[in-house]
């Protein structure tokens, strides 16, 4: 089935982690053409711009500050011409030590939330600003995809901050803008995407903990199995294609294995 993504732009953000790149990688597989962010990490984007000559694009910037995403854009426009359609913002920072609330400091708070919304504000920002500038034919296909988490859903202790973040970004902040695009691109559209627990890097230290497995595997996961990358990536490609989701936005698409609790 052709899911109508060829020669489609897209702006990956974070697109060198392990999620983010088998993101880039599957939307490159489609025929799009993607411009993946980064902010530190670029060895593991190599090879798929080995792979991927002509459609991939890297760029660097730190997404918490308005005026080096200003600059990203500013750049995307006049160095390579490139009009964002699609715009998948999927970075983000869990907090890997647990720290209660009662013992969590400013600093932490702000740090966690500065990372996984107010960037995804400066973002969303400096899209919509792009959007004005189109064709109508051209603002026939926006598309704004929301990371969210399984946590945000339903709370998780020790890790308040991500898990607030995350919870804004998956309920206000996709209502909110699935109403505000549309009075710029009338087509256009805003889900998100929450997983649950997914076999990362990042993740495998807790994965690999015997009461995690207990837990979330033999109590409260009905399928018994941790999600894998490709479960997370191949619902954000069903949602960005026009043909597989054309009227589909303000959705939380929960990827956790019919996880209860947190």
């Amino acid at each position: 089935m052709d899911v109508r993504l060829k020669d489609i732009n897209i702006l990956v953000t974070s697109a060198a982690g392990m999620i983010d790149l088998a993101i880039a990688q599957l939307f490159l597989e489609q025929g799009t053409k993607v411009v993946a962010h980064y902010n530190i990490t670029l060895s593991t984007l190599q090879p798929l711009q080995e792979k991927y000559v002509s459609q991939l694009i890297l760029v660097q910037a730190n997404l918490t500050s308005e005026s080096a995403v200003s600059a990203l854009f500013e750049q995307l426009t006049t160095i390579y011409n490139f009009q964002t359609q699609i715009l998948v913002l999927n970075h983000g920072y869990w907090p890997t030590t647990d720290v209660p609330m009662v013992d969590m400091t400013l600093e932490q708070w702000e740090s966690t939330t500065a990372i996984n919304l107010t960037s995804n504000f400066i973002l969303a920002k400096g899209y919509l600003k792009e959007l004005w500038n189109w064709t109508e034919s051209q603002k026939e296909f926006c598309v704004d995809y929301i990371s969210g988490k399984y946590g945000g859903k339903v709370g998780e202790a020790n890790h308040s901050d991500y898990a607030v973040a995350k919870s804004a970004m998956m309920y206000r902040f996709t209502l909110s803008l699935k109403n505000e695009i549309v009075n710029i691109a009338p087509r256009g559209r805003v889900n998100c995407v929450a997983p649950g627990w997914v076999k990362t890097a990042v993740a495998k230290e807790a994965l690999d903990h015997a009461l995690i497995l207990i837990l979330f595997l033999r109590n409260r996961t009905p399928l018994k199995k941790f999600a894998r990358p490709e479960h997370v990536t191949h619902q954000i490609v069903i949602l960005a294609s026009p043909i597989l989701s054309g009227h589909i936005s303000r959705e939380v698409v929960v990827v956790a294995g019919g996880m209860e609790g947190c």
